[in-house]
């Protein structure tokens, strides 16, 4: 079972990838989308399974050299069943609604043969991303770290007539190799410091690496805290953390699918699998932890300031996306990685309904992205609207507070902004409180999203207005079915990912150090004002923006206007992107010009160019005039040519 769930994706991308043409276009996404659908529900048989141990089905010898020895296996436990049930949902669903999307794409000629190839991408991402989850390994889990990144190149950049797609695929590009370039230095070093890459062999070494030390750029550091923080430079970027995240929001130009696909459930949600993952080293890191809890507040209140004054429907959502895997991090930061997980469960289904959700939105309007042009559409798309609060009251954290009843993010949410606090750390208290401001400001953007999508006056063009329609069936289906997880998710699982079933139903799959790690234990009895503060800072948001957008709308502008340089700061995105092209864009460019004119042009090209017009010309001349056909020439040349033989074993002695 689990050998087909990984390799059926696989299949459907090559039959519609290099078949189609021999089944047709139609038959190629039934292909693809039929085996997603297999791969889902075989997925979710799984994932009600019992996981007391780990299981590992060793499918084929993969690297074979000296004593270094790799198979290809699938690892199944807890942490893999619930990836597995989180990316062929979610992806099945992305097929399905993708029928209804790609259908009438204006971006494409009319009897181009662009669908097959669309859906061959979504499956080999969907591949890759499942080599990724079900590694036994750290070798083969970078292969679909790697495959993850080509395949999302690709999808990206899927208008490739579009400049800003092919920009946006190529920033997602390198942004991504400069934080897997940590995490292939993390691999060398455990390798280096354990001789193996086998999970099952690395993780009963954590306490001992936490006792070793290696030399690092001319400094002995500590093993386990390097290596750990270099395994979280590789999450940073493929989750698109501070510093590395400013290929997200860019990465909105590939199709809505793709962004529901990407970049709401699965592939930035990698980077937390793998701290989940590498819990066992992790553990015995607390400086690293520490680091990953400060980054992920950090990151979640950068992105939801930003959130607060984006226009383009996609950019709104995709802050929303880089926040709430900021949330995940602070979680896994303070040692509760079952909290972690359970926001990346609960949240690939809100964010994925919501993306898609913005598709329909923007199909209804003929692909108009800004929100200033919409307004009043509850009525032209109901089914649309209703999937978009549904989304709305999940990702705001809407329950009764106090209770375990409520929206899919109050819960997972609200046990990890609980957990922080828990922790008693001073980076804790730091999450705590950033998490706490930035669940009131993702209540703010969320709620301007939905005031200036679907209510107040009309806006922009009102031919595209008066003609905005719901969406096909197929695009409904997956909104109704992703709504359900947003609305139950939580409320069925929370026993189990935070409640009193939380070790035994994870079993070995997380590590907890209970020597230094008692969070899980010490969070259910944390002050009430402590679990109340997340439900109060998501009510002061709503109503700020109910303010904002519906009983007084001129307040965003007058504000805007009267604070014109916040208001820039924040539309800019904190200047990072202007900053990185200051000190890393400009200078790369610079280097390539100046290696491309001076050294490759003039000095190399040069050479070759003076020594092929100049000396070899010359040398030429002077051997063409030496042959001149007189006798005596060559006689005289002769006769030098005596004298100076003679004259060197004169000198030299070789005469004796």
């Amino acid at each position: 079972m689990p050998t087909i769930i990984l390799f059926a994706p696989l299949v459907g991308a090559l039959i519609a990838g290099f078949g189609w043409r021999m089944i047709g276009e139609r038959n190629a996404q039934i292909v693809t989308t039929g085996l997603l659908f297999l791969s889902a529900l075989l997925s979710w048989i799984l994932f009600f399974g019992d996981y007391e141990t780990v299981e590992s089905i060793t499918l084929f010898r993969w690297i074979d050299s000296g004593s270094f020895s790799i198979d290809w296996a699938i690892r199944l436990d807890r942490l893999t069943a619930i990836m597995l049930v989180v990316i062929t949902t979610v992806s099945s669903l992305v097929h399905l609604y993708s029928w209804g999307y790609m259908e009438n794409d204006p971006q494409w000629k009319e009897g181009e043969s662009y669908k097959p190839r669309f859906f061959a991408y979504l499956s080999f991402f969907t591949f890759a991303m499942l080599t990724l989850v079900t590694a036994d390994n750290l070798v083969q889990m970078f292969f679909g770290w790697e495959g993850v990144g080509v395949a999302s190149y690709l999808l990206i950049g899927f208008y490739y007539r579009k400049p800003s797609a092919n920009a946006a695929a190529i920033k997602a590009f390198v942004v991504n190799r400069v934080g897997d370039f940590g995490f292939a230095l993390g691999i060398f070093a455990i390798f280096m410091m354990t001789d193996s890459v086998n999970f099952s062999e690395i993780f009963t070494q954590g306490h001992a690496l936490s006792a070793k030390t290696f030399q690092f750029l001319y400094m002995e550091v500590n093993a386990v805290e390097i290596i750990t923080f270099l395994l979280f430079i590789g999450a940073m970027g493929k989750s698109a953390q501070l510093f590395l995240h400013t290929w997200l929001p860019d990465a909105m130009e590939g199709p809505t699918p793709v962004s529901a696909l990407i970049h709401a459930a699965t592939m930035v949600t990698a980077g937390v699998f793998l701290v989940a993952r590498m819990s066992p080293l992790f553990e015995y890191a607390p400086g690293t932890l520490a680091f990953v809890t400060v980054i992920g507040a950090t990151t979640a209140f950068v992105a939801a300031t930003i959130g607060l004054v984006q226009n383009d429907i996609k950019r709104v959502i995709a802050y929303s996306t880089m926040s709430q895997l900021g949330y995940m991090f602070a979680a896994a930061g303070v040692g509760v990685y079952q909290a972690a997980m359970f926001h990346l469960l609960t949240h690939a289904f809100f964010k994925a309904m919501l993306f898609l959700g913005a598709g329909s939105v923007i199909h209804a309007m003929h692909h108009e992205q800004d929100m200033r042009n919409y307004g009043n559409l509850r009525k032209k798309i109901p089914y649309t609207f209703w999937a978009m609060m549904i989304g709305t009251l999940a990702i705001t954290g809407v329950g009764i507070p106090l209770t375990t009843i409520g929206f899919a993010g109050f819960l997972s949410k609200d046990a990890i902004i609980e957990s922080t606090y828990a922790a008693g750390t001073q980076a804790g208290e730091f999450a705590f409180w950033m998490l706490v401001i930035a669940a009131a400001m993702t209540a703010f953007y969320s709620w301007r999203l939905m005031f200036m999508t679907f209510y107040g006056p009309e806006k922009g063009d009102k031919h595209t207005h008066d003609h905005a329609h719901e969406s096909p069936l197929v695009m409904i289906i997956p909104l109704g079915v992703l709504a359900l997880g947003a609305i139950f998710a939580g409320m069925i699982w929370y026993g189990d990912f935070f409640g009193e079933n939380v070790f035994d139903w994870f079993g070995p799959a997380v590590y907890i150090n209970h020597e230094t790690n008692n969070v899980l234990h010490e969070v259910h009895d944390v002050a009430k004002w402590v679990k109340a503060a997340p439900f109060f800072a998501m009510l002061s948001g709503f109503l700020l923006a109910y303010l904002f957008y519906i009983v007084k709308p001129d307040i965003p502008a007058a504000l805007a206007k009267r604070n014109p340089g916040l208001y820039r700061f924040l539309l800019n995105k904190w200047y990072f992107d202007e900053v990185y092209d200051v000190l890393f864009v400009r200078p790369a460019k610079w280097l390539g010009r100046f290696l491309w004119k001076r050294l490759d042009g003039s000095v190399i090209d040069g050479a070759i160019n003076g020594l092929a017009m100049g000396i070899i010309p010359f040398f030429t001349r002077a051997a063409a005039r030496m042959q001149s056909g007189y006798l005596y020439h060559y006689a005289f040349a002769m006769i030098i040519g005596i004298v100076v033989i003679t004259t060197w074993f004169a000198i030299t002695g070789g005469a004796q």
